[in-house]
Parts: structure tokens; C-alpha cells; sequence
């Protein structure tokens, strides 16, 4: 059974294409050591898709962002660079194409709720991309 009291992790990560592997396996043990063992195949490729993004078009460290509150799962990508997101296409359109440019597609169609947001912090600029899932 889930918990019922929130809690969130922030994973520090390098701008590393193995760090995409490590935040997986750190998600799966996270939802799993808190019972929510359902929310695993999803949260995964979510945040896969939003690890990689951050890795892949951006230059400095990034963060993988954990957060249960009131029966949602915030899964959530910080970066370095304030650029915005690009905007997610149809995945049905992007089916052909090889993988690159559908992550946010998938995350559009897997998540209940996404959304991205600039970041200042100590002179910095960043973004901070997000999804959600409600537990059901």
C-alpha cells in the first residue's frame, strides 16, 4: 500500500548519457520501496524521456526530481539551460521517425498533466520540466 504522507528525492546527475540508466533504476527503487509499485513502467519511461532530454541538449549537470503528494507523482527534469522545451508533435506523425524528438510526445500521452517552467537560482538560469501521474 502506498504511502499516504509526501515525500520527494533529487537526484544530482553529470551531463553523462549513463546518467539517464542511473536515474531509472533509482525511480524503480524509490516508487518501489514506497509502494507504488504500479506507477514503475510509466514513471520510468517518463522520466527516461525527461533525463534525457536534459542530458542530451544541454551542456552542465542536471537533476531528476522525485515528489508524492496527496496521490500524485510529480516526476520532474531540472537543467542548466534556459531554453524552453521544444514543443511535443503528434506521436502518431513521429512514429516513423527514429527516436529522437518524441520524447515530450510520449510524455504528453502518458502523463495525466505536464507542464515546464524557468528557474533563477543564485545568478543561474534553468528549467525545470515536470509531469504528473495520479494514482488511480
Amino acid at each position: 500500500m502506498p504511502e499516504s504522507d509526501p515525500w520527494e528525492y533529487s537526484l544530482y546527475i553529470p551531463n553523462d548519457p549513463r546518467a539517464v540508466t542511473v536515474s531509472r533504476r533509482t525511480l524503480r527503487l524509490i516508487l518501489t520501496m514506497h509502494g507504488l509499485i504500479r506507477l514503475v513502467d510509466t514513471a520510468e519511461l517518463l522520466a527516461t524521456e525527461l533525463v534525457s532530454n536534459a542530458v542530451r541538449h544541454t551542456k552542465g549537470p542536471a537533476a531528476l526530481r522525485v515528489r508524492w503528494s496527496a496521490g500524485v507523482l510529480r516526476i520532474g527534469a531540472w537543467d542548466a539551460s534556459p531554453e524552453p522545451p521544444e514543443p511535443p508533435g503528434q506521436l502518431e506523425r513521429l512514429a516513423d521517425v527514429a527516436e529522437a524528438g518524441r520524447g515530450l510526445a510520449l510524455v504528453r500521452e502518458c502523463a495525466d498533466l505536464w507542464g515546464w517552467q524557468p528557474l533563477t537560482r543564485h545568478g543561474n538560469r534553468g528549467k525545470y520540466v515536470w509531469c504528473d501521474l495520479v494514482a488511480a
